[in-house]
């Protein structure tokens, strides 16, 4: 699998349940996990309900594909979506998709991109159905990429709320155990890495927090340690063990 920076990923938004003011927090989000080679958004451009996107598609260089509504009641957007995935998936060279829409017509085609060897990334609002969520690799919830300040976390958690959550520090601890090395520590980006796959929407943000190492000093659950990257230089690498 590419790294990160070089992965190359296809961009597929449903207009009909994707709002535009997301749009520049979707590609910083997006940039994250790799390169958006491929920008599609899909959707009826005939009529009006669209509008708020066409004033961004452009300056952003994202493609609008057409896609009347043959029949009331019936998403044929979602279709297009789901052929031209399978299209882009066996004639392109990509390394994942990020699938932007709440719905959950999209979860078998999330599961089948992953069984090609491909990482799913989606995005969509806390409605979305949690089959689509599990299937994918990892589950972004657009509330966090609002324009203006709208989405941004909510007022953190404090520490003694953190602790207190059962669940959460249950799921913490166990993502800290099984990423650990025969000392009992762990480096924080394997514990990310196991919490996502266990939990495709986990996101330190939902409690509050911009980053996961933030939320586990908050839950002081754990001793926290900085540790110089091998070839030197000033970047640090962060392990984390439970306290005893």
């Amino acid at each position: 699998m590419s790294s990160p920076a070089s992965s190359r990923l296809a961009v597929l938004i449903d207009a009909d349940n994707a709002q535009p003011s997301i749009v520049e927090g979707l590609l910083a989000e997006v940039s994250k996990y790799g390169t958006a080679s491929v920008k599609r958004i899909y959707g009826d451009w005939t009529g009006p309900q669209l509008k708020g996107w066409k004033e961004v598609l452009l300056s952003h260089s994202i493609q609008p594909i057409q896609q009347f509504r043959y029949t009331v009641g019936k998403n044929a957007t979602d279709s297009a979506m789901i052929i031209d995935a399978m299209d882009l998936l066996y004639s392109q060279r990509l390394d994942g998709f990020c699938i932007v829409s709440s719905d959950s017509d999209f979860t078998r085609i999330a599961a089948r991109i992953r069984e090609s060897g491909l990482t799913v990334y989606g995005f969509g609002e806390r409605k979305t159905p949690q089959p689509f969520v599990s299937a994918c690799d990892k589950f972004i919830y657009t509330e966090f990429l609002l324009d203006k300040g709208e989405g941004k976390p909510a007022a953190a958690k404090p520490a003694s709320g953190v602790a207190k959550d059962k669940r959460l520090a249950r799921l913490l601890r166990d993502a800290v155990e099984a990423s650990s090395d025969d000392t009992g520590w762990a480096f924080l980006g394997l514990v990310g890495n196991y919490l996502v796959k266990q939990m495709p929407d986990f996101d330190a943000r939902s409690y509050g927090y911009s980053k996961l190492r933030e939320l586990v000093a908050a839950s002081n659950l754990f001793d926290i340690e900085e540790r110089p990257m091998a070839g030197g230089g000033s970047a640090k690498s962060v392990y984390v063990r439970e306290r005893a």
